[in-house]
């Protein structure tokens, strides 16, 4: 399996842990009042993004220049940008729909980059 194949898998799975750790958070707040001081921290929310955007960089960029398909790389900018958007609003429903929305636009970004690359 290739290097970039490995990235793209690799990005599905940090978004779906960015995604668990949005409904894990909103539950364990919510119905149990615990962890608020650890799972709301501001610097996991801008170490994800980080992680997220330097996987998406290589991976879908990797892939732009081999397949010249611009979708996946449209599809996951625009979910970064969601997920960026999520870090400049106050915590709440606002905050988790938009970080749901940015990881599921990078997911299928690295999907269609993916598929692409075939």
């Amino acid at each position: 399996m290739s290097f970039r194949r490995r990235l793209d898998l690799v990005g599905i799975g940090l978004a779906g842990l960015c995604a668990i750790h949005c409904l894990a958070t909103l539950v364990v707040v919510s119905a149990l009042g615990l962890g608020g001081h650890f799972l709301l921290e501001e610097n996991i929310h801008r170490m994800g993004l980080a992680l997220a955007l330097a996987v998406a960089v290589v991976a879908i960029g990797w892939g732009l220049i081999r397949h010249g398909r611009p979708l996946p790389f449209a599809v996951a900018s625009a979910g970064l940008a969601f997920m960026a958007w999520a870090l400049v609003v106050p915590h709440g429903t606002n905050e988790l729909l938009l970080t749901l929305l940015g990881v599921t636009l990078v997911s299928v970004g690295h999907l269609l980059n993916l598929r692409a690359a075939r």
